[in-house]
């Protein structure tokens, strides 16, 4: 049955030439992401041009509460879908079904566990980020409609995660593109046409990304045999919950750790006004596409090194994180010149003739981040590699000191040098993790059997 699958697969990792199995499968991979960014950005576009500033520092507000959730679900559906990969890896046919049948289990619960509890929050982490009274209405509307409809993140998150465990990194990516021209149309319709002001820009980006999951469903179940899955494959003994527990919750904290210090920045943030946030909000929805590059290597890095970890290919691992490493800097390198010199231009595009004190703040934000991309793509690299690997602990612990770090920073800085110590948050944290993450690699890498 593996065999049969591996001729269905995008990439069959444990064979091959590791740069360009790394680049196959990270470029439709990236692109894939790339389309993902437009959830966000094209209701950042339409809002900031269609409602106006405060809208936009409405729906930037709440940016990091969205990634406390969508953080907690994309590091635990990448969790369960590591040991599916390393079952894969094992050519263990009835392991990998028992690993997607609990992988399956496990989301559902976490899904309603999630959501019930974001949307109970939801009012008191406004208020507690010190959210102004002018945009904390319109807020509140756009965040708890994207945490109701975390079931379909869930879903399309899981199924897409197992696909790429299996080694296609292209299916979700045609779902994806599916989903945002699909987002941008009803964004079109809802704020424009219908006026529904910033819930339009959340029932569609709910609603698109309900659809992809669908998709990946559907196509799933009709191409890949492995994964239709019988009623006998759900009889899964506890020990299997337990080891996707023990990978997947320290990389949902991870994740929802980074969360927390992204919380604290904006809690920092929103005391400046507005203008401020809408500036910083620009600034990072231009960030958040740069950076998706090193975000990629990280993500095949988890599927490289699992699969790898499960054909006990250990010189590959070591081979293919040097590798990626290598390609990472030179993208680095690219997004940071990227952002300097063309900063200004992305920035007009979520806001209709900005003033030059908007370009100003959103330029500076763009400046620091960009010296400080070489760290950031290393945090990615090494941390999935360790995750793949089934090691949690240390990279969850990195997020800790990425947390730390922010909020010293953001508690501090700004007392004295005002914006700029905000825009050194992100950087300073990245330092943060990149040097417990690289330290623990090497240390790992060594006591393997190479």
């Amino acid at each position: 049955m593996i065999k049969d699958v591996k001729k269905e697969l995008t990439k069959d990792m444990t064979t091959g030439n590791p740069v360009k199995l790394i680049l196959l499968f990270s470029i439709p991979l990236l692109i894939g992401n790339i389309f993902q960014q437009f959830y966000s950005m094209v209701d950042t576009i339409i809002v900031g041009r269609f409602i106006g500033v405060e809208a936009l520092a409405a729906v930037g507000s709440t940016g990091s509460m969205s990634f406390l959730i969508n953080g907690f679900v994309v590091g635990i559906t990448s969790g369960f879908s590591v040991l599916v990969s390393q079952k894969f890896g094992a050519k263990d046919d009835e392991g990998l079904k028992k690993a997607t049948a609990s992988a399956l289990v496990l989301s559902l619960v976490a899904a309603i566990i999630i959501t019930l509890v974001s949307v109970f929050l939801a009012k008191p982490l406004l208020h507690l980020m010190n959210t102004p009274e002018n945009i904390i209405d319109d807020a509140y509307i756009y965040i708890v409609i994207i945490y109701a409809g975390t079931i379909a993140t869930v879903v399309y998150n899981i199924i897409s995660g197992i696909l790429r465990a299996l080694g296609d990194s292209k299916t979700p990516l045609y779902f994806l593109i599916i989903a945002s021209i699909l987002n941008i149309i009803l964004d079109i319709v809802f704020i424009v046409n219908f006026s529904m002001g910033v819930s339009g820009a959340a029932w569609a980006t709910i609603i698109s990304q309900g659809v992809s999951g669908i998709l990946c469903i559907i196509y799933a179940y009709k191409k890949y045999k492995i994964l239709r899955l019988k009623r006998e494959d759900f009889k899964v003994k506890k020990n299997v919950y337990v080891k996707h527990l023990k990978i997947g919750i320290p990389m949902a904290l991870q994740f929802s750790i980074t969360a927390l210090g992204i919380m604290i920045v904006q809690g920092a943030l929103n005391v400046l006004g507005s203008t401020v946030i809408a500036s910083y909000t620009a600034a990072s929805k231009v960030l958040q596409i740069v950076m998706q590059p090193a975000i990629t290597f990280g993500v095949t890095m988890a599927t490289y090194c699992g699969q790898n970890l499960g054909a006990k290919n250990y010189n590959r691992i070591k081979e293919g994180v040097k590798n990626c490493i290598q390609i990472s800097i030179i993208t680095s390198i690219i997004a940071g010149l990227v952002l300097v010199f063309g900063g200004k231009f992305f920035v007009g595009l979520f806001i209709s003739n900005p003033d030059a004190e908007i370009l100003a703040y959103a330029q500076e934000c763009l400046n620091y981040a960009a010296a400080f991309f070489i760290p950031l793509g290393v945090i990615f690299i090494y941390r999935n590699a360790l995750q793949g690997m089934g090691e949690s602990f240390v990279p969850m612990m990195a997020g800790a000191f990425e947390l730390i770090a922010r909020a010293i920073v953001a508690f501090t800085l700004p007392r004295f040098i005002g914006y700029t110590g905000i825009c050194l948050s992100d950087p300073i944290a990245w330092l943060a993790a990149a040097i417990p993450l690289g330290l623990y690699y090497y240390k790992k890498i060594k006591s393997i059997e190479i």
